[in-house]
């Protein structure tokens, strides 16, 4: 089966993002740097500490992230959004709550026709966030 994940990108502060997601979302975080790569040493050594690839595993979401941001540097847009599906309206506030705390709200959570919820946030990071609990995807699993 192909599944798609999410690979996010930041400019030196990856680690802090991908701590405060794991804050947020729960689950296991690790990281590995340039420094921990065969290659650290004929590299700058203020590279070193930066991240390679970050991973967070939450049951089966899985966030990927990076420092890795090519000559172009960092555009941030509006292109792409994570959908988070929530397993209760609970979890859905709780998850919203916390990923907007120093970001702003895109809209906030409202009741959905299907039941359920849907709102959106941009992170304080930049990213934008749809949460949404909803029994027509539960049954689509």
């Amino acid at each position: 089966m192909i599944q798609i994940s999410a690979y996010l990108t930041f400019a030196g502060n990856c680690r802090e993002a991908m701590s405060f997601y794991r804050e947020c979302l729960g689950g296991r975080l690790s990281f590995r740097t340039i420094g921990d790569t065969t290659d650290a040493e004929v590299l700058p050594a203020r590279l070193r500490n930066a991240v390679l690839q970050a991973t967070l595993v939450s049951g089966d979401l899985v966030l990927t992230g990076s420092d890795m941001v090519g000559e172009e540097g960092l555009i941030s847009g509006n292109t792409v959004a994570l959908l988070l599906q929530c397993n209760s309206e609970a979890q859905t506030r709780d998850c919203y709550r916390k990923l907007a705390a120093g970001g702003a709200t895109s809209f906030p959570l409202r009741p959905t026709a299907e039941g359920g919820l849907f709102g959106g946030v941009t992170d304080k990071y930049g990213h934008h966030w749809l949460l949404s609990c909803n029994d027509i995807y539960q049954k689509i699993k």
